[in-house]
């Protein structure tokens, strides 16, 4: 299973179709972290300031037609994340069926990601 944190509004925008973040058109690749502390680092790292609710889709690898390469973060891991931590990048849109779980990001009174909890 590996994650990918996302805007509700983002997810929900056109549900019959692949998601396909910006990243994918600016980079060629989805971020995606290997489980959820990882997951929650890359959250307090850079979508802090994302809109809420922020969930973190659970996507079955082996579900998505796109070739997944797990690499190395460039130039460094986020804070709290341990070096030589390799991230899966999906070099495609998510297939919506590959997610099989929708989590939300919960949120400390400080504004840190501090778990996942079901999405609803």
């Amino acid at each position: 299973m590996i994650y990918h944190a996302v805007p509700l509004a983002d997810w929900t925008a056109d549900p019959d179709r692949p998601y396909a973040p910006a990243s994918l058109a600016e980079e060629g690749f989805v971020h995606c972290s290997p489980d959820e502390a990882t997951t929650l680092a890359v959250v307090n790292a850079f979508y802090r300031d994302a809109p809420r609710p922020l969930l973190a889709l659970l996507v079955d690898e082996s579900r998505l037609g796109a070739r997944t390469e797990w690499e190395a973060p460039v130039p460094v891991p986020p804070p709290g994340v341990a070096r030589g931590t390799l991230f899966p990048h999906v070099f495609g849109p998510l297939d919506r069926d590959a997610v099989v779980r929708v989590m939300e990001v919960r949120w400390d009174e400080d504004g840190r990601a501090t778990g996942l909890a079901e999405a609803g």
